[in-house]
């Protein structure tokens, strides 16, 4: 246990942020299963929806800080690619 008394709002304020990250981390990856099961299914139409959804997702999560801008671009990229196999 933290000595000092801001020792230890620090940390309740990495508590309250992990959480925060833990609950936009969960989020994203749910939302790019969400498309990576639709492609795999075959549904075009659901991809391309889950899609637009997931991209709002993972912009969102950079936005607050809690995803880099190169790791949301490269997810995105992973995802039209699979959306783009799907329409070949």
């Amino acid at each position: 246990m933290p000595n000092k008394k801001s020792a230890e709002r620090r940390v309740n304020i990495a508590e309250r942020n992990r959480l925060y990250n833990k609950h936009w981390t969960s989020k994203c990856k749910t939302a790019v299963k969400g498309v990576l099961n639709a492609v795999a299914s075959g549904n075009g139409e659901l991809a391309a929806k889950s899609f637009s959804v997931a991209q709002s997702v993972i912009d969102k999560a950079v936005v607050k800080g809690v995803m880099h801008k190169n790791t949301a671009a490269r997810r995105k990229m992973l995802m039209a690619r699979q959306l783009k196999m799907l329409a070949v």
